[in-house]
């Protein structure tokens, strides 16, 4: 499904536990290669707790999703990188004919993920 026409410039919000995630990737391994693209995959197993890398990744997509008001969406057409700096979104396939540049902030605890997304 395309993702629809653009819309103003929005904000979205999404929180998750941890262990959530961490329950989900480990009763089903190939979650993680449906949800995150190698280099984000690549990015949380080079630290001390993956999951919490990851899900701070799933909530900044959910985020972006909200923000730009999407319905039908592939979890692998938005990421987050992280390349040295803060990090930034990146929209591929038919996300990136929206021509949207989206702001990201990301934060964790030991038990909670979370990511503001605003869409510029």
């Amino acid at each position: 499904m395309p993702p629809g026409p653009p819309r103003p410039p929005g904000v979205g919000l999404d929180l998750l536990e941890i262990d959530r995630l961490e329950a989900a990737l480990a009763r089903r391994p190939a979650l993680a290669a449906r949800l995150f693209t190698d280099a984000e995959q690549a990015y949380a197993a080079a630290r001390r707790r993956p999951g919490q890398h990851l899900a701070a990744r799933f909530c900044a997509k959910e985020a972006v999703a909200k923000a730009l008001g999407l319905r039908a969406w592939s979890w692998r057409d938005i990421e987050v990188v992280t390349d040295g700096g803060p990090p930034r979104i990146v929209l591929h396939g038919p996300l990136s004919a929206l021509g949207a540049s989206v702001d990201v902030s990301l934060t964790h605890s030991r038990e909670t993920a979370g990511a503001v997304a605003v869409v510029r």
